[in-house]
């Protein structure tokens, strides 16, 4: 009975505990970020709002991460390969997700393309706006006492998608309201160096600790 009691209380057991709490953050983000990814793109073709197809990609993108930490969490092991292997992986796609979102952008501006006004991407950008930061600060716990770079990335991520949803509620608010056509594209210009930086510190396999 006493060797229970000492099992469940040493060192191991917390981190088995806290890696389990970690595995559940991760699929909350990956069933919040599929949702999104398909409301917003569909919605971005829609409305030909390239700030919200932009901010669909993003969300395939942190599923993508979300994967990665989920297999990284599969073990409660510190495991410095795998979680520096997933900041650079997640670096590489956040810099072709900056180029996707600039140059798309940027044509859209050449082209003066009028977007729709988006009522369900204001709507999914206001429940993320929401949603984010109190799922990054729970990330960044767990991550604090697992020691864990990836996971601490991983709610960087999550930061960065408040951000965005900051932005493009902002861009799609003004289209909507005053009829701005060049606040979407402006607002998709916005995301690109935050994304940019976010994805350089990755693939140098260090954190922003700033980006919060």
């Amino acid at each position: 009975m006493d060797e229970t009691v000492e099992c469940t209380s040493c060192p191991c057991a917390a981190r088995e505990k806290d890696t389990r709490s970690g595995r559940r953050l991760e699929l909350f983000t990956l069933g919040w970020n599929v949702t999104e990814a398909a409301l917003s793109i569909t919605a971005g073709v829609f409305a030909g709002s390239i700030a919200l197809v932009g901010f669909g990609a993003d969300s395939v993108i942190e599923s993508l991460s979300s994967l990665v930490l989920l297999w990284r969490l599969q073990s409660h092991e510190a495991d410095e390969s795998r979680e520096r292997l997933a900041l650079r992986l997640v670096g590489a796609c956040f810099l072709i997700l900056a180029a996707y979102v600039a140059f798309d952008a940027a044509h859209s501006l050449f082209r003066r393309e009028l977007p729709d006004a988006s009522f369900i991407g204001i709507g999914l950008a206001v429940v993320s706006l929401i949603i984010m930061p109190v799922l990054a600060g729970a990330k960044r716990r767990v991550a604090a006492r697992l020691d864990s770079a990836a996971l601490a990335a991983d709610s960087r991520q999550t930061d960065l998608c408040a951000y965005l949803s900051a932005i493009l509620l902002g861009g799609l608010a003004l289209n909507a309201a005053f009829g701005w056509w060049w606040a979407d594209p402006v607002a998709a210009l916005i995301m690109v160096p935050i994304i940019l930086r976010e994805g350089t510190q990755a693939l140098r396999g260090k954190i922003c600790d700033d980006c919060h």
